[in-house]
């Protein structure tokens, strides 16, 4: 019986030693899968003490842990514990374990998960495809409970169509909180491409009950905007406010000019940029701006057109409380504008605002007078303009009183 017994342990050492050396060379072996890594690790050893199987062996360890194969932290102990009772007897295969094993500690440790909506692989930009991802940014929360966040809401365009108006006008309710400057975070890139953290900071702190809206105009005409504001959130909630077409080709060369005048640059009449050849210039950008219908397809591939409520401008510089009123209705606020919020401003020649027995009104840039233009030549506006207007109006299925 004695000798029966010694040769099953002699026989039992002999497996074990091959088992315990495929393992190490990464060869199958007959070790049970369930086995815990710290006793696999005690058990094998004393069997192979080279560097190379001791590598092997903790890179099991890495690899199961991240498998998921029922091992546990004690196990990880164990297999100190174990390297450091002198089973191991060469100091620098030693170094080398615990540098793995730190390396196995930073594998298996928990990702944080964020709130703030998935950030989709379709994004493309100059530098990468996906400059950053919902792991990369963070809340920044004040002392007082406000935080910054990403906008619920962003005002999309268009440009001279009336943004700052709006936002002024939104910024009225006390659940909305804005962003002062435009970010211009989607259609640049060297500002797309410092990621989602660069963009909350230029956000507003704000109460956890509050809208935070950011408005750029230029994004509705930005091909790469809709898709980039869509891998941030498909759910936001998007403002377009609109003028007529031709109004607003005057209004945005009004802009160009004075910025021009105040650096003491020249800038062509407004006829010199309208025609070419004795024809409408098509290929001015202020016109391509005006083509609604263009850029309205753009968006509409991301969003259903309930995502995005259309502004009548020119109803707003007219009777500014009826289109707050189904902003309000829109963003789900409930209705705290009022019409004493609003009052005309003779002098200036359009509404200004009272919040809380504070007059205030837009900046003096606003509301410029317009060049006047040859009859002829807008009357050529209006044509060009009368086709895409039409199927901008299919499109979003209502109308607007514009030339």
């Amino acid at each position: 019986m004695a000798q029966e017994e010694e040769r099953r342990q002699q026989e039992h050492q002999q497996h074990r030693r091959r088992a315990c050396r495929s393992l190490a060379r990464g060869t199958p072996h007959s070790l049970p899968k369930q086995t815990a890594l710290g006793a696999v690790t005690e058990q094998c050893l004393p069997v192979v003490t080279t560097t190379q199987p001791v590598n092997s062996l903790l890179k099991k360890y890495i690899f199961a842990q991240k498998e998921d194969l029922g091992f546990h932290d004690h196990s990880l102990w164990r297999c100190l514990h174990v390297l450091f009772a002198g089973r191991v007897r060469r100091f620098w295969a030693s170094a080398m374990a615990i540098f793995l094993l730190g390396a196995a500690l930073l594998i298996i440790q928990p990702q944080a998960v964020s709130s703030r909506p998935a950030v989709s692989s379709k994004t493309e930009t100059a530098a990468q495809k996906e400059p950053f991802k919902k792991s990369d940014f963070k809340e920044n929360i004040h002392v007082n409970g406000t935080f910054q966040q990403l906008p619920q809401t962003v005002i999309i365009g268009v440009r001279k169509g009336g943004t700052r108006a709006l936002l002024e006008m939104l910024s009225l309710h006390p659940d909305i909180a804005v962003a002062e400057s435009e970010v211009h975070f989607f259609d640049w890139e060297e500002h797309y491409g410092n990621g989602l953290q660069w963009y909350i900071s230029q956000m507003p702190f704000s109460y956890p009950h509050q809208i935070t809206v950011e408005k750029t105009p230029a994004y509705f005409t930005s091909p790469k905007v809709p898709e980039r504001v869509y891998s941030m959130n498909k759910l936001i909630r998007l403002l377009l406010i609109l003028r007529d077409p031709t109004e607003r080709v005057l209004s945005d060369y009004t802009q160009v000019f004075f910025n021009h005048m105040q650096k003491h640059k020249p800038y062509p009449s407004i006829e010199e940029l309208l025609v070419k050849d004795g024809e409408l210039n098509v290929e001015y950008k202020a016109i391509n701006r005006s083509l609604y219908y263009v850029h309205m397809q753009n968006w509409l591939k991301y969003f259903p057109l309930d995502h995005i409520h259309i502004v009548d401008g020119d109803k707003l510089i007219k009777d500014p409380f009826p289109e707050i009123v189904r902003v309000e209705r829109f963003l789900k606020l409930s209705p705290q504008i009022n019409a004493s919020n609003f009052y005309f401003n003779k002098t200036k020649g359009f509404y200004c605002l009272r919040d809380s027995g504070r007059d205030r009104c837009l900046h003096e840039s606003k509301g410029r007078v317009h060049p006047k233009v040859d009859p002829v030549l807008l009357e050529k506006l209006y044509g060009y303009f009368h086709e895409p207007n039409r199927k901008f109006f299919e499109l979003v299925g209502r109308t607007f009183d514009w030339h």
